[in-house]
């Protein structure tokens, strides 16, 4: 007994060394969409492409809707528990190199949670407007998603969200105004009166049930119509 508890502590620090490792070595995870996006052939000549850039609410959004993308020339490059840094040095592969003419980019809430480490949120803005201006240099039109509500991390329970979130989503809101881009507002649809998610939306209070989804499709599907037409 005692010789199978040493041998799981050692399985278990062998696991944690090589994944330690492998985010050493590919931190932003450039790898996760390469063999995908290699498969991906340039637009047509009338498609209106978009790319969903984002974490795991992004992500969550293909496995729990995924009528939403199903016959749209829309492509999600979501990956979870992402922070904002970590999407800006992926971006020009997983968004700009797929010759988009919209970018959705929905991203904050896990740099507040602390993911990758402290971040201030002037961290976070330059991270977002670094993306943003890659965009514009390359034709992209840019929608800058608010980070949605969240009154707590089940990750990180010490970390109180909610103020940081509303403070991020004006500076988002600011620059978009400022920077022909467009906001799209989730966190006014979704909010409830403790500034977080209710449980109809997100059962964990961060990641949107299908429900939650499904009051964000109408809304990001105005932006990309008012996208086009700029």
């Amino acid at each position: 007994m005692k010789n199978s508890k040493i041998l799981i502590v050692i399985m278990l620090a062998f696991l944690g060394i090589n994944k330690a490792k492998a985010q050493t070595e590919d931190w932003p995870n450039l790898k996760h969409f390469q063999k995908e996006n290699k498969a991906i052939k340039a637009p047509l000549e009338n498609e209106d492409r978009v790319v969903f850039m984002g974490n795991s609410i992004t992500i969550g959004w293909l496995h729990k809707r995924p009528d939403f993308f199903k016959g749209k020339p829309y492509i999600n490059r979501g990956i979870s528990g992402q922070t904002t840094p970590q999407m800006l040095v992926r971006f020009r592969q997983d968004v700009v190199e797929l010759q988009p003419k919209i970018v959705v980019l929905l991203a904050g809430t896990n740099d507040i949670a602390g993911n990758t480490g402290p971040s201030t949120l002037n961290m976070i803005v330059n991270n977002i407007k670094g993306m943003a201006e890659i965009a514009k240099e390359n034709n992209i039109k840019v929608i800058l998603s608010s980070t949605l509500p969240a009154y707590k991390y089940p990750w990180s329970p010490e970390i109180k969200p909610a103020n940081k979130i509303v403070s991020l989503n004006k500076m988002i809101e600011e620059y978009a105004l400022e920077n022909d881009c467009i906001y799209l507002d989730y966190f006014s649809a979704m909010v409830d009166d403790r500034k977080g998610l209710p449980k109809k939306y997100a059962k964990d209070e961060v990641h949107p049930t299908a429900e939650g989804y499904a009051v964000m499709e109408p809304l990001v599907e105005e932006a990309i119509k008012e996208a086009l037409k700029k």
